[in-house]
């Protein structure tokens, strides 16, 4: 694929050499010539220009992207940015980072953004999932708040301990995808019985998350 990076900060960089290693190409957009150093990601095309200005965005080629990723420090650009690909240049996908956690109700499709991503958010949820047992932790917000992905750590008292996935009686808006256990990724299957110490991760709706906590015996 073909991607666009507006912001070459650290942030902007780390995801660049991420994607560059798994063979997509990625084109770096950066205003600031105190971050502009394609040295820093030299497999990656360089553009010095200002990512909110449309002319700008034509010269470099936005168009011919299949994602736009809006990785500045400043929630304000990476709306612009957002927007722009969205809508001027029909970008397929649009990721756009999430700096002021209070800034997280604009990230919408309104703006053009199809995923948001809050660092202080995840951050958050990051230190909830590690310390937090039988309670459910969002991880992240998909969709535009349609669907989430969350978290719930098992102990040994629930009743589903020692019960087969088959067992549970999730509600309907809820999916069991994954099953960490250990050093193990695990793909559910019918059969697999629960443990204490299980991390299970779901992709469901906002409202029956409660519901999830319930089915596990909380």
């Amino acid at each position: 694929m073909r991607i666009a990076i507006a912001g070459a900060g650290a942030v902007g960089r780390s995801i660049a050499q991420e994607l560059v290693s798994d063979g997509h190409q990625v084109m770096l957009i950066e205003r600031d010539r105190a971050h502009f150093d394609p040295g820093a990601v030299e497999q990656a095309e360089w553009v010095q220009a200002d990512a909110c200005e449309l002319s700008s965005l034509e010269d470099a080629g936005m168009q011919l992207c299949d994602v736009v990723i809006a990785a500045t420090g400043d929630d304000k650009v990476n709306l612009v940015v957002s927007l722009l690909a969205k809508t001027e240049f029909a970008v397929r996908r649009v990721v756009a980072r999430v700096n002021d956690p209070t800034n997280e109700w604009l990230f919408t499709e309104s703006w053009g953004v199809d995923v948001a991503v809050s660092t202080p958010r995840i951050l958050a949820a990051m230190v909830e999932e590690a310390v937090t047992v039988g309670d459910v932790v969002r991880l992240l917000t998909l969709r535009q708040g349609q669907a989430n992905l969350v978290e719930i750590t098992l102990d040994d008292k629930t009743s589903v301990a020692g019960q087969p996935v088959s067992s549970l009686r999730l509600p309907r808006d809820a999916a069991l995808v994954t099953i960490l256990r250990g050093g193990r990724v695990i793909v559910p299957q019918p059969d697999d019985t629960l443990e204490g110490g299980d991390e299970l991760l779901f992709v469901a709706t906002a409202a029956v998350e409660l519901e999830i906590r319930t089915a596990l015996g909380y």
